[in-house]
């Protein structure tokens, strides 16, 4: 026989007042599961608005806020190097000595020019005066006068031409002193007494370089509020504080000495897609040298967040960050939150949670979705046990 017809024909012979008891039956025995859940016992904190400190961690890399390339600008043997490599040199300081010796002549022979052209000079005033005296007499005629004249120009141009010749003379004999351009520490020497140098050579002769203070590269991405928030700073002429985290043998070091935030790039890397921030950072040790990588903490100003801790939190397979809570009627629930971005162990929670609800911090573990729970502070004693039992 059919088995749906068997089914069919129970049910049949049951009629209405079976069919109920079945059902009340059903009911009674969901009630008896609901209730015999027992009550669990949890550790909860009730969320409250906390002012904190927003922090955005960034990579940078150390810049030179200067540094200066010593190149000569004449040509000659070097006779002399004044300086210690790798040491300290301040701006105006010489550094080598090229071989002035033709130079020097040169100078003394513009001099001479000069000489001559002012003495030329002193002659042909002399000229134009007496053969003004005498055109006004009709001594002589007035192309003379106007010839005398002219000379007298071209007396002056030439003093003027000589006189420029001596300067330049003058540049190249100072030029053979090859001065530091800036203070800052000064690297090996690229070429040793002896070494003939050109002034449109390539290899420089040394780099001087300013370590403090030292700039402190970041990059970030474009989108981010961060950068955002950092960029309206700036626009309110407001200085974004900078801290340096160093990392020396695996363990970080926060740097002594914070910085500022200068500007931010108004420009976007086409292949990154990231912007450039640019802090200043005092270098008084010279402990940052350039090419140094670091840890670039941001100060973007104190607010007020609902915090979660991120123990308290778990990630559903879709990615979802889920609590549990307390309701009114002491009974355990499940949400969904979303959040902005982590602050040091805890979220900063943007939906889901408002200020006043009470949050399952330890035992949530063991709780089921409307299952009635007992509470105790998260920080009392009870809550370090339930956190050993759930642990175990």
């Amino acid at each position: 026989m059919n088995k749906r017809f068997l089914i069919f024909t129970l049910l049949g012979s049951l009629g209405a007042a079976g069919l109920l008891a079945l059902a009340c039956h059903a009911r009674e025995e969901t009630t008896v599961t609901q209730t015999t859940l027992p009550v669990q016992e949890v550790a909860t904190e009730r969320l409250q608005p906390q002012r904190i400190v927003r922090r955005h961690s960034l990579p940078g890399r150390v810049v030179a806020s200067r540094q200066s390339e010593v190149r000569p600008q004449v040509d000659g043997i070097v006779t002399r190097r004044l300086f210690e490599e790798g040491t300290e040199v301040e701006k105006g300081q010489q550094l080598y000595q090229i071989d002035d010796t033709r130079y020097k002549a040169e100078l003394s022979s513009a001099i001479a020019d000069l000489h001559s052209a002012q003495a030329n000079l002193e002659a042909a005033q002399a000229r134009a005066k007496r053969y003004g005296e005498l055109v006004q007499k009709n001594a002589i005629s007035r192309q003379d006068h106007d010839d005398a004249v002219a000379s007298l120009g071209q007396a002056q141009a030439a003093v003027g031409v000589a006189q420029a010749k001596v300067d330049l003379a003058q540049i190249d004999v100072d030029y053979t002193k090859v001065y530091a351009p800036i203070s800052g520490h000064i690297s090996r020497s690229k070429v040793s007494e002896g070494a003939l140098v050109t002034a449109n050579q390539t290899l420089e002769l040394a780099t001087i370089t300013a370590l403090d203070p030292v700039y402190v590269d970041m990059q970030q991405s474009a989108g981010d509020q961060a950068v955002t928030d950092s960029r309206a700073d700036l626009a309110r002429e407001n200085s974004v504080p900078v801290q340096l985290v160093l990392e020396r043998g695996g363990v970080e070091r926060t740097s002594a000495y914070s910085g500022r935030l200068k500007f931010s790039e108004v420009t976007m890397d086409e292949t990154t897609g990231a912007t450039t921030l640019r802090a200043e950072i005092p270098n008084p040790e010279g402990d940052l040298l350039p090419g140094m990588f670091v840890r670039a903490v941001l100060e973007l100003g104190e607010e007020e967040a609902l915090l979660v801790p991120q123990r308290a939190t778990t990630r559903t397979a879709q990615g979802d960050l889920t609590v549990w809570v307390v309701d009114s009627e002491n009974k355990a629930r499940q949400r969904t939150i979303q959040v902005d971005s982590a602050y040091e162990d805890v979220w900063i929670v943007s939906g889901g949670l408002e200020a006043g609800d009470t949050l399952i911090t330890v035992g949530y573990q063991k709780v089921q979705d409307g299952q009635l729970v007992s509470t105790v502070a998260w920080n009392a004693p009870q809550a370090t046990e339930l956190a050993l039992a759930g642990s175990e």
